[in-house]
């Protein structure tokens, strides 16, 4: 049978099938249509599915049964429609490093918009699914190991609660990619509040015109922020909004030592969460200057510049808005250049109130935070593990080497004890915070390549076994604690990839 009628079969099997969850409503179609391409599927030789992730599975009212079936990897492989699907590449731009360039979807689908027994709304995407409208030189397609690197780092930081797309699914293709190696083809079904971009905002200021952006804006309103429809100044207060969801977003990622990576504007998520997981990384040893990506030889996107350059960001997005701000572009400068002007103490308030909770301090006073910054100082000074540190110091085990032993360090401590006594607090209180506010586990490198190792030799035991450890990083179990470990010999050159 020709794969034209095989395709048509299941077509036809999964229209009789009355339960597979899926429930879309694609509102983003109905924007101008200079905001999406349609693409066509471009089917792969032979799906198997790699993992499912059962609980999003269910939390978005898909049925996991036939998600797990034949026609079911079908569709997560890209090789057949579901009815009322969308099967649209969304078009962008961005600035990357600095520069700017137009964009868009070059190997993703969205295949629709799910809304969940809940009635939430969730982009549903493809991401490998082949080339599309945007794709330039490119083939479309993605390689198994960042694909599943994606997954295990994204429900890793949900395990974390911090704002995330998530991962449904892997699925090998059976295909081989030609990169510089030949490897192992893949598709990641990738499930998200929504994929509009700053940098589709960009596209729409400096690509289309007034109306077609004022028609994002509105949409964007309407799909995110509804209690802003009929206020006056809309347009400022969704940019107030969006600040203050990047705010909060930068520094969680900060508390737990994330370094995202690439975070170039086409990839800072309208509605704060966090997304495209390419060459991100979680601090190992406490440096403030870590940079994990290779292609950022300046130091672009480092640990310690990561509030600064969500700023920059979000200057590049206001000046989008600023048309919409108001028609005098001087005044709308002075607008937004007055929402603008919040960000920075409050995402350093954000980040003051998260790393205090790390070391029992509920409500932090300057004194608290110098305090902080004397136990981080003392940390690279001495090298000591990030994770690992504000663990010791919750559960009152330190280790007797390294900095603990240091005539610095024990003072620091005393302070430290004395100020958590002032607070009115309980000892159990203090714990508590200190035990939800410092993750047991976190998607450690080595780690992270051993099971991807592991699976490219398709064992996919080990990832099982990691992304069990991750799922609550708070639990402090016993099994999590050989997921704590240090690697045998530090990865002071660790360096990660664009996923490809």
């Amino acid at each position: 049978m020709s794969n034209y009628f095989y395709n048509l079969l299941k077509i036809f099997m999964i229209n009789k099938i009355s339960n597979t969850g899926f429930n879309f409503d694609n509102s983003y179609i109905e924007l101008p249509p200079e905001f999406y391409s349609p693409a066509n599927l471009q089917p792969v030789k032979s799906p198997q599915l790699v993992i499912l992730n059962n609980e999003l599975s269910n939390s978005l009212g898909l049925n996991t049964d036939f998600l797990k079936s034949q026609e079911g990897i079908y569709i997560m492989s890209g090789n057949i429609k579901i009815p009322d699907g969308a099967y649209i590449s969304q078009a962008y731009a961005g600035h990357q490093f600095g520069g700017f360039t137009m964009l868009g979807d070059g190997r993703a689908l969205l295949i629709g918009e799910q809304i969940t027994p809940s009635n939430q709304r969730f982009d549903i995407q493809l991401k490998g699914s082949g080339r599309t409208p945007y794709s330039r030189n490119g083939d479309g397609r993605a390689v198994l190991g960042p694909m599943l690197r994606e997954y295990i780092i994204s429900e890793a930081m949900h395990g974390l609660k911090i704002p995330t797309t998530r991962s449904l699914s892997v699925i090998s293709t059976g295909e081989n990619v030609y990169r510089e190696t030949i490897q192992q083809g893949a598709i990641l079904t990738r499930v998200a509040s929504s994929h509009i971009r700053f940098g589709t905002f960009e596209y729409a200021a400096y690509m289309l015109d007034y109306e077609k952006l004022k028609k994002l804006s509105d949409y964007t309103i309407k799909r995110h922020f509804p209690f802003l429809e009929n206020n006056e100044n809309k347009y400022i207060n969704l940019l107030d909004e969006v600040i203050k969801l990047q705010a909060s977003l930068v520094a969680k990622w900060q508390s737990v030592g994330f370094i995202h990576g690439v975070l170039n504007t086409d990839n800072m998520s309208i509605c704060g969460e966090t997304i495209d997981y390419g060459p991100c990384a979680f601090m190992d040893v406490y440096n403030p200057d870590t940079v994990f990506s290779s292609i950022d030889t300046n130091g672009r996107y480092a640990y310690k510049n990561q509030i600064a350059i969500v700023n920059w960001n979000l200057y590049r997005l206001a000046e989008t808005l600023l048309p919409l701000i108001n028609s005098d572009e001087n005044k709308a400068i002075e607008i937004a250049q007055n929402s603008l002007s919040k960000f920075i103490n409050l995402a350093t308030s954000n980040l003051s109130h998260e790393m205090c909770s790390k070391i029992g301090i509920f409500e932090p006073k300057t004194s608290d935070i110098d305090l902080l910054n004397e136990l981080l100082n003392m940390m690279q000074k001495y090298k000591e593990d990030y994770t690992n540190t504000f663990i010791a110091l919750t559960f009152n085990d330190l280790p007797q080497k390294g900095m603990f032993i240091s005539e610095e360090f024990i003072n620091w401590k005393k302070k430290w004890e004395e100020t958590l006594t002032l607070q009115n607090k309980s000892k159990d209180e203090v714990f508590d915070l200190m035990k939800n506010s410092n993750p047991a586990v976190i998607p450690r490198n080595h780690r992270v390549e051993e099971a991807l190792s592991a699976a490219n030799n398709r064992d996919f035991s080990v990832m099982n076994n990691l992304l069990k450890a991750l799922s609550n990083p708070f639990e402090h179990s016993e099994f999590q604690k050989e997921y704590a470990k240090l690697p045998s010999t530090p990865q002071c050159n660790y360096r990660t990839y664009c996923g490809t």
